[in-house]
């Protein structure tokens, strides 16, 4: 499977964000691949640092499984990203701003983050996720 950075963006997000899906999360995952997040600590819910798409796939339905079934869901109207492609065309980066709408009636939420994406094939072979530690505790 190959694609546009557009294209294995939205196939990542679909897989994770939307539906949770860890069996198809980490099919976007090269075999070897790496899934990190270097600002979480050690510890946390979310998994700092997975190698491989097996890891991948079981730490993140745990991941998924710890999660309340009604908790909030992006408002996708809302939501906005900006891809960059870079000299390296194996490399691209997401800069993403995560939109919940407000509890009440309340101020909507922003979540912004920066992905760094390393591609071989079509599939994601080094994925960096920096985002706030704070969301996963």
């Amino acid at each position: 499977m190959s694609g546009t950075p557009q294209e294995i963006f939205q196939r990542y997000v679909y897989a994770g964000s939307l539906t949770r899906n860890a069996d198809a999360l980490a099919e976007n995952f090269t075999v070897d691949g790496v899934l990190e997040a270097p600002l979480v600590p050690a510890g946390a819910a979310f998994p700092r640092r997975l190698v491989g798409r097996e890891e991948i796939r079981t730490a993140m339905a745990a991941y998924y499984e710890r999660q309340p079934k009604d908790g909030p869901a992006p408002n996708l109207e809302k939501t906005g990203f900006v891809l960059h492609t870079t000299a390296d065309p194996d490399v691209f980066i997401a800069e993403i701003d995560t939109v919940f709408d407000g509890d009440d009636g309340g101020a909507d939420v922003t979540v912004s983050l920066v992905q760094i994406f390393r591609i071989h094939n079509g599939k994601i072979a080094r994925l960096r996720d920096y985002f706030a530690p704070d969301l996963v505790s």
